[in-house]
């Protein structure tokens, strides 16, 4: 009885290491050697008549995007100081509306595999914009690769807890 258990036993081991399949798909090298979740970029422009009230920012040539990679930008609205007489960075997710008494302004984006354009949209003039809407305008650029998880519960429009569940270290932000 235990002879026909060891044989039926190496015949098993024997069929099992032979068995192969499909090699799958070559997996993303990390970036910057640490994580692989996410990259964020940060841009700085002036929404002007000249380039047609529109930032463009093209992805990095290291950096594939996939069809099924998402892609988000956030505005640095605004800064308040905190308890420490700090000042924190205030970041909302595009698109962004703004009523003003000319009409609506709107900051909104698109975005390919290529590239990234940041435009204005809106029932106002914008040659009439003030300068704190239109000029050195901070945006934060983050590609979230396929395979992060975005769960229903993830809060997508805090860039602060965002950025925290990414483990995106501030200081690595290109």
């Amino acid at each position: 009885m235990k002879t026909i258990k060891g044989v039926l036993f190496i015949v098993v081991l024997v069929f099992l290491s032979a068995c192969e399949g499909e090699p799958g798909p070559p997996g993303r090298d990390g970036l910057d050697g640490e994580s692989f979740l996410g990259s964020v970029f940060e841009i700085q422009g002036d929404f002007t008549s000249e380039n047609e009230f529109s930032l463009y920012f093209q992805f990095p040539p290291s950096l594939t995007i996939y069809e099924s990679d998402v892609v988000l930008v956030y505005i640095l609205w605004q800064q308040v100081e905190n308890d420490n007489g700090e000042f924190l960075d205030v970041w909302r997710l595009l698109p962004q509306s703004v009523v003003l008494e000319e009409g609506i302004l709107q900051y909104n984006y698109d975005y390919t595999f290529q590239d990234v354009e940041i435009f204005l949209e809106g029932t106002i003039d914008f040659s009439t914009l003030r300068v704190s809407e239109a000029i050195d305008q901070v945006f934060r650029i983050v590609v979230l690769p396929a395979d992060y998880n975005l769960s229903a519960q993830q809060e997508l429009s805090d860039y602060n807890l965002f950025m925290k569940s990414l483990g995106v270290n501030p200081e690595v932000i290109k």
